[in-house]
């Protein structure tokens, strides 16, 4: 296992001075270790997210296009959102995949954790496989999502991660988690443990 040498840095102060129904703005004096002088950061504290690999039993993977605001563009991505308070990543993943696709799984499998953006956000995104997607319900977006839903053989959306169609940072590291945990699984069956 890896292990770390860089100590953390001494939080002199954490001063809230924005706040939004998503993220409030924080900035942050700080001290590294040694005798350098304190300098302010700031970053966004967000609630956790997750990420789902949603699977059906032919091989093919539920996927949302959805425009985004950061990027001033329409993306294809995996199901993904916020981690409701109360909620725990998983129930908020099996939500999220309803909610946004119709679909539900009975099989799922935790593929860990990443970093949102360590640089100037405070929270992880928790990413999971969901097996043998089946729809069982409609769409129930809220007001502000527009999402149009698509089921494409895994290959395919593959084929879109290497040729930059789907770019978003979050996604690509479920893709990553998911090649590394399940590298001889194509996704038509029953998961390995």
């Amino acid at each position: 296992m890896f292990r770390f040498s860089k100590p953390r840095w001494e939080i002199l102060k954490d001063k809230k001075v924005y706040e939004t129904p998503i993220f409030s703005l924080h900035e942050k004096k700080v001290k590294p270790e040694g005798d350098q002088k304190p300098a302010d950061f700031y970053v966004l504290n967000a609630p956790e997210w997750i990420n789902v690999i949603a699977l059906t039993p032919d091989r093919k993977i539920v996927l949302v296009e959805q425009y985004r605001h950061g990027v001033d563009e329409t993306t294809l991505e995996i199901p993904g959102g916020m981690v409701d308070p109360g909620e725990s990543p998983e129930e908020a993943a099996r939500r999220e995949l309803l909610e946004e696709t119709g679909y539900s799984s009975g099989n799922w499998s935790y593929l860990g954790k990443t970093s949102s953006n360590p640089a100037i956000l405070t929270n992880f995104t928790h990413l999971y496989l969901a097996g043998e997607c089946v729809k069982t319900a409609e769409q129930q977006t809220d007001g502000h999502e527009d999402i149009k839903m698509h089921v494409i053989p895994l290959e395919e959306f593959l084929e879109h991660v290497d040729q930059g169609v789907v770019h978003h940072s979050i996604v690509l590291a479920a893709v990553a988690k998911y090649l590394l945990k399940f590298p001889g699984n194509s996704g038509g069956g029953e998961l390995e443990k």
